[in-house]
């Protein structure tokens, strides 16, 4: 975390000479791991743009699960120190999210903040909450806190029956997350822009927070699995919230190869050190959750929830989260998920109870800023700052393309589809599905077809699909595309697909027949695939109709809430 030698220039006997910019007050912001670093930002961010104070960050080294730490601070240029060093200075104050090492020895004013949704969690030999008994805040009869922040007067109910000593200190400051997210959810279409969702596209956020019990952590559940299996890809967006401590105690490389399949088929995987989760809940329109504190914000923030997993032990009685585990349902795997998340959109809306439940995660909201401003400053006895605090923006992602760095060839896809002919033209109603993800029949795989890339390094899936798909990239002449070329080797394929430019494709069939596929009117989510597979559905409903028109426009409907769209095609002689 540094060295003894190294200390920044403000803390050195001769700072004063040294430095730039002669600081009044020096914060000492303690960390235990990246969650409470991250925390710490959110709070200290009622610091910015005054050059009287300084602030200093020191890990205590008490986590289990602190791996990357020292990186994440690095990487955000925040000053850290040896804890060593931290126990041993004065600081005006200190600043603490989390209860873990010895804050006993700091020789400053400490004040505790929680580091998530309020104060929800049990951990220790008493029954209470983490953070609101004698077990965090008493060491050797004596408060350890000079203030103790909380985010809802219900906390101060809990408070008085974990340690009652410690009332006199407590103020309540409000969320300063969940103000975060309350004011981000004006710009959610800038969020859903950057995150690449889609016109029409409904975005499902997968939160898993760490340890036995988690989403990630109750692999027999296979939720994350079962979202990009089940729900159609070109209607559906899954990402998936990672708690730093999952992260990092397993390793980013190892979360990675253990997702790598899901990542293949579309899952969007943010690093656990941005802050791409809160733009994430803001874009979203579906949450599957747990007991971690996302969950809790996403619920606030009347996002219709799933819980995938829900670990009964570590949850403090009385807190919201234990109410919100009787409100929310659980997942069954006797329904399909997409009748699963539209349920819970069409009752969460109006439950009262919810209602409730979202009104205790602050009793301050929209004020956190301010109330956090107030808190820290007078216990620096620093005047506040001339203007009003405000509530930090939520940041623009940037999240790279899941198959970025990926070969470039298109994965195996199951796609069904239902071909409705009552009208002048006919239309065809599409669904795909990655092929990889899929573990067993199910019903929406009914009159699937399987389409493939011929160059796939799994060979399984081009020997197997019934639609072969040739990229522009490797195959830039259409005409020269011979049947002949592909027949042997694919036995099983009916139809080729060229890609052609403006996402059309030229199509081939067993008998020589080709067939010329463009866009009349093609949405964002059209692709030059999907033109293949309704031609190949219309070929089959219609083997013979196919080859004496003269044209023919199919309407494409992809799932609900995408806009349609329309395709020619045309016989080339």
């Amino acid at each position: 975390m540094g060295e003894v030698g190294r200390l920044p220039v403000a803390l050195r006997g001769d700072g004063r000479r040294w430095s730039t910019v002669p600081a009044e007050r020096s914060v000492l912001g303690v960390v235990h791991n990246i969650t409470s670093a991250t925390r710490l930002l959110d709070l200290l961010s009622v610091f910015e743009n005054d050059e009287r104070v300084q602030v200093f960050f020191s890990c205590t080294g008490s986590s289990a699960l602190d791996e990357g730490t020292g990186a994440f601070l690095t990487a955000h240029g925040m000053l850290h120190l040896p804890w060593s060093e931290a126990v041993s200075r004065s600081f005006d104050i200190a600043v603490a999210t989390s209860r873990g090492g010895d804050l006993d020895r700091l020789r400053c004013p400490v004040v505790f903040a929680p580091h998530g949704a309020g104060y929800n969690k049990r951990l220790g030999r008493e029954g209470g909450a983490f953070g609101l008994t004698d077990e965090w805040l008493v060491h050797e009869g004596r408060l350890i806190p000079a203030a103790l922040a909380l985010s809802h007067t219900e906390q101060l109910d809990r408070l008085a029956e974990g340690c009652p000593r410690a009332l006199p200190i407590a103020q309540v400051v409000g969320d300063p997350v969940l103000d975060q997210l309350s004011a981000g959810r004006a710009f959610r279409a800038v969020y859903r822009e950057a995150l690449g969702l889609l016109p029409g596209q409904r975005l499902v956020v997968v939160s898993s927070t760490w340890g036995h019990g988690s989403v990630l952590g109750s692999p027999r559940t296979g939720i994350l699995r079962r979202a990009l299996a089940e729900l159609p890809a070109d209607e559906f967006r899954v990402l998936a919230a990672v708690h730093p401590n999952a992260w990092y105690g397993h390793g980013a490389w190892q979360i990675r190869t253990w997702l790598a399949s899901l990542v293949d088929a579309g899952l969007v995987l943010p690093a656990p050190e941005t802050e791409v989760w809160k733009a994430a809940l803001c874009a979203a329109d579906f949450l599957i959750g747990d007991h971690g504190s996302l969950t809790l914000y996403g619920v606030a923030l009347g996002v219709p929830c799933l819980l995938g997993a829900f670990r009964d032990p570590v949850v403090a009685p009385e807190s919201p989260m234990r109410r919100l585990r009787g409100l929310v349902p659980g997942i069954t795997g006797t329904r399909p998920l997409s009748a699963q998340l539209a349920h819970a959109a069409d009752t969460q809306r109006d439950d009262g109870e919810l209602a409730a439940l979202r009104r205790s995660v602050t009793s301050e909201p929209g004020k956190s800023a301010a109330l956090v401003r107030r808190l820290l400053y007078s216990r620096l006895s620093l005047p506040e700052p001339p203007y009003p605090a405000a509530t930090r923006a939520v940041p623009v992602p940037s999240v790279p393309s899941p198959r970025a760095g990926r070969l470039p060839h298109l994965p195996a896809t199951l796609v069904s589809t239902a071909v409705n002919q009552g009208g002048r033209d006919p239309e065809i109603s599409l669904r795909r599905f990655p092929a990889a993800l899929q573990q067993a029949p199910h019903d929406h795989l009914a009159a699937a077809h399987l389409t493939a890339d011929p160059d796939d390094p799994d060979r399984r899936w081009p020997r197997s699909a019934e639609v072969l798909l040739l990229p522009h990239t490797r195959y830039p002449y259409p005409d020269a595309v011979r049947w002949s070329d592909f027949a042997a080797r694919f036995p099983g394929c009916a139809l080729i697909a060229v890609e052609e430019t403006g996402h059309g494709c030229t199509v081939l069939l067993g008998d020589d027949t080709r067939l010329r596929a463009h866009w009349a009117d093609r949405p964002a989510w059209a692709s030059f695939d999907a033109a293949a597979s309704a031609v190949h559905a219309w070929t089959r409903a219609s083997p013979a109709e196919i080859r004496t028109q003269d044209a023919l426009r199919l309407g494409i409907h992809a799932g609900e809430g995408l806009p349609p769209a329309l395709v020619d095609v045309v016989p080339l002689r």
